[in-house]
């Protein structure tokens, strides 16, 4: 299968790579993740500049109307930089569910401000007990007069500690853990009745539980239908997965890219450890994983929209878990003790890398998925 980019797709793969090679180190990095939000607010201002925060989001939104391979381009080549960014809450998440589920008053009074790169957006989903569940829900939102009461808890709220605004999943009807009755509401994150704890993950990015106790929502405030949330929840956090993958995959080849320049550098009894054949053969063991996974990554992109699309996701998903730790413990190894250290990139990567195993289900979650859908029925 030959899989080639489009001008445009070429274009946008060039200025990332530039932007990362000539603007953003590792040091530089390192500063930004430091910083109170966990980013920097001028890099996001790039980001918008450069027309990066458009790509995913829909012509009729006032963006660039991208597909699943305009933004798997983008997120490779910041995956490969290791960027520290909240592309994924605020772009992938909250405003690709602002783009499909509001009204058009709602959609470009936050779509506008949100490429601009002047509005902080983020997803409350998940919570303490539901794992990878997605329709997990207590988070309820009661009926009050010609609106809604809002009461419960969400965990690791992605950006959540620097959000302007959140679109949280509650319960309006059902039992915890029905697709039905979830409805999606978009809030001020900073209103009276938000309660905020932030905290570091281990890739030194920043998350948040979230508490809501009695907040008042109005009906404008709802994404789509009432009770039909959890489609388009469905359909977005699919898209981000296939984009969180293709940040894995450019991860991966940063890590066997890294560890060949340094393997080759490297002396150990007067020679390269690069010419040590047990060495070469587990380097061509991580290229292998990264083109495996580069294969089902095009396969799972070209099959979006389609009846496998669903399968291709999992068998991604599950491939890039199991992969990624692979090449992740190998470069770690290859590296020797200082693989591990902060001073060194590598870790900080196979740490990211660790992150996005654990994102929207691991590698042994996705498997399980996989299997159920290739049983017959």
């Amino acid at each position: 299968m030959h899989f080639n980019l489009s001008e445009e797709q070429a274009m946008l793969q060039a200025s990332t790579a530039r932007f990362i090679d000539q603007q953003y180190s590792f040091e530089v990095r390192e500063k930004d993740v430091r910083l109170p939000e966990g980013f920097n607010r001028d890099t996001w201002a790039t980001f918008a500049e450069l027309g990066w925060l458009s790509v995913p989001i829909s012509e009729a939104g006032g963006g660039f109307g991208g597909n699943a391979a305009d933004t798997m381009v983008l997120m490779e080549e910041l995956g490969k930089g290791l960027v520290a960014s909240p592309y994924i809450p605020t772009v992938m998440l909250f405003g690709s569910l602002v783009d499909i589920g509001a009204p058009e008053a709602l959609k470009h009074s936050l779509l506008e401000p949100l490429i601009a790169g002047q509005l902080q957006g983020a997803f409350a989903y998940q919570e303490r007990q539901s794992r990878y569940n997605l329709a997990d829900i207590k988070t309820a939102a009661t009926r009050e007069g010609e609106g809604y009461v809002l009461n419960g808890e969400k965990a690791l709220v992605m950006n959540g500690a620097a959000a302007d605004r959140l679109v949280v999943a509650a319960r309006t009807s059902g039992e915890q853990f029905d697709t039905a009755g979830i409805s999606l509401f978009v809030i001020d994150a900073n209103a009276t009745g938000v309660h905020k704890t932030a905290y570091r993950l281990m890739d030194g990015q920043l998350a948040a539980n979230i508490r809501f106790e009695n907040l008042s929502v109005t009906s404008d405030q709802l994404l789509g239908d009432e009770g039909d949330g959890y489609s388009l929840i469905e359909k977005v956090v699919n898209s981000t997965v296939l984009a969180l993958c293709a940040e894995a995959l450019g991860i991966m080849n940063k890590l066997t890219d890294i560890t060949q320049e340094y393997t080759k550098a490297r002396k150990q009894f007067g020679a390269p450890i690069s010419s040590f054949q047990v060495l070469q053969h587990r380097m061509v063991d991580m290229f292998m994983a990264c083109e495996q996974s580069r294969s089902l990554l095009y396969r799972t992109v070209c099959s979006v929209g389609t009846s496998d699309a669903d399968r291709s996701l999992h068998a991604l998903k599950y491939m890039i878990g199991r992969n990624g730790r692979m090449v992740g413990n190998e470069a770690i190894q290859l590296h020797g003790g200082m693989g591990i250290t902060d001073e060194l990139e590598v870790g900080h990567y196979v740490k990211r890398l660790m992150v996005i195993n654990t994102l929207f289900g691991d590698a042994d979650h996705h498997q399980q998925k996989l299997a159920q859908i290739s049983l017959p029925t």
